[in-house]
């Protein structure tokens, strides 16, 4: 049985991988992408796809893949494949849930906290041996618990999912206020202690932190953009780990350039790997390259998580974490089979 892999995954899913089957590379590098016709070449001989986020899985590559008995999905999410071709196709598709929450949650918490305190632009200032003497207005930054004031801080949770909830339950230790807007949860959300359900523009409001964990969909692309930053407090700071198009990059800088908002943390981009003009340039933002789930047992377990899907799928047995399952009941996929 042939596996294409387009890029290395962690030894952990690589060990399965090579028990599987004749493992065959798109290309042997952490930093540079399969090209599309390294992809269409690859895909014409594989039994199964192992695919990134970063890889478009559309109508054109399934169709070349025509012995595939499945693609599996290293990620979570699967907006780079195009589900309703495969499904046509007799394609399964498979993605990894559940393993990254808590890493995505601690991320997230990490650049609020990063962005409040000026921890970055603080760290270029000592490195550079700029540090001459203490002072009291230097890096000032924004309490995360109720600090100087003693009044609780609020946290706006847009979309309330595995990650939205994470977040929530860290937000108990620095004593916060917790809203959260996601329409299709708003029943979870009023069950959920220490937690109240705001619709967007309230949330926008009131928070002092408004952080994205939202899917990504034609009703949340750009659900954050320049009328947004006009509802939020001039002291407030947006942080996304979800997904980069949820934000409009370039009102987002714009907010950012005349203050509208006091920062912004990014682990995702609208047009990543590429920034928006600007953005790089902003005291008041901090970006990281996109390394929600990256700890070592997290992208361990995303690994070994794929790889058991893959096995599967070359087993002709129904797998795991398959997000098409209906398609396991088409004609096409039997065809599929036949064929094989």
């Amino acid at each position: 049985m042939k596996i294409f892999l387009t890029r290395k995954m962690p030894d952990a899913g690589m060990e399965i991988l090579k028990r599987a089957g004749e493992v065959r590379l798109g290309v042997d590098s952490e930093t540079s992408a399969v090209p599309r016709k390294s992809l269409l070449e690859g895909v014409q001989s594989a039994d199964v796809l192992v695919s990134m986020l970063t890889e478009s899985v559309d109508r054109e590559l399934l169709e070349a893949g025509s012995r595939l008995l499945g693609v599996a999905n290293y990620a979570v999410g699967y907006n780079n494949v195009d589900l309703a071709s495969a499904t046509e196709l007799g394609v399964p598709i498979t993605n990894t849930p559940g393993v990254l929450t808590d890493t995505t949650a601690d991320l997230a918490w990490a650049l609020l906290m990063a962005v409040a305190r000026n921890i970055v632009p603080a760290d270029r200032y000592m490195r550079s041996g700029r540090f001459r003497l203490w002072g009291p207005n230097l890096f000032l930054g924004a309490d995360v618990s109720r600090g100087g004031s003693g009044d609780p801080k609020v946290l706006g949770i847009v979309g309330f999912g595995r990650v939205g909830q994470a977040v929530a339950r860290r937000a108990q230790g620095f004593d916060m206020r917790v809203l959260a807007h996601d329409p299709m949860l708003k029943d979870l959300i009023a069950k959920t202690e220490g937690v109240e359900y705001a619709e967007l523009d309230a949330l926008l409001a009131q928070s002092d932190f408004v952080t994205m964990h939202t899917l990504l969909n034609e009703s949340t692309r750009h659900l954050i953009h320049a009328g947004s930053f006009k509802k939020m407090k001039p002291t407030a700071y947006l942080i996304n780990t979800s997904r980069g198009p949820v934000v409009d990059e370039k009102a987002l800088v714009e907010a950012l350039r005349q203050k509208q908002i006091a920062g912004a943390a990014l682990d995702v981009f609208e047009n990543e790997p590429e920034m928006t003009p600007g953005l790089a340039e902003l005291d008041n933002v901090v970006v990281v390259p996109h390394i929600a789930s990256a700890s070592r047992d997290t992208r361990n377990h995303m690994a070994t998580k794929c790889a058991e899907n893959v096995v599967a799928l070359l087993r002709r047995e129904r797998a795991p974490n398959c997000v098409n399952p209906e398609v396991y009941d088409t004609e096409a996929y039997r065809r599929r089979l036949q064929q094989q």
